[in-house]
């Protein structure tokens, strides 16, 4: 389960962030995902919920989750297509030439603090 691992780092890194800039609370984090990340929200939310308790500046705090959908760009033909919906075979023009271009992301979109 890397969820717990990459949560245990946000909270390291927002502990830096809230010492480095005097803040006392981090009421909300919003966080982006990407859709193929392979991030599963539900256990990362309840790793939040574990940590989030060991961390006074964050043990208030809301987590809030975006997706961020996954999109594949295809070399053949230039265009784009959704990459769940239709894997790796370009659904536009049959090319097997695609590469992700979006979805496997994880980026801190917003903190809300104090």
């Amino acid at each position: 389960m890397h969820e717990m691992g990459i949560v245990l780092h946000l909270a390291r890194t927002l502990d830096e962030t809230a010492e480095e800039e005097h803040l006392t609370k981090i009421g909300k984090v919003v966080l982006q995902v990407g859709e193929v990340s392979g991030i599963m929200t539900d256990l990362f939310t309840d790793a939040w919920d574990y940590f989030k308790v060991r961390h006074p500046v964050l043990k208030d705090s809301v987590l809030v989750l975006e997706t961020i959908p996954a999109v594949t760009y295809c070399d053949a033909c230039k265009g784009t297509y959704e990459t769940v919906k239709y894997g790796k075979v370009c659904p536009l023009c049959g090319s097997e030439e695609t590469w992700l271009k979006q979805g496997s992301e994880c980026i801190v979109k917003e903190i809300e603090a104090e």
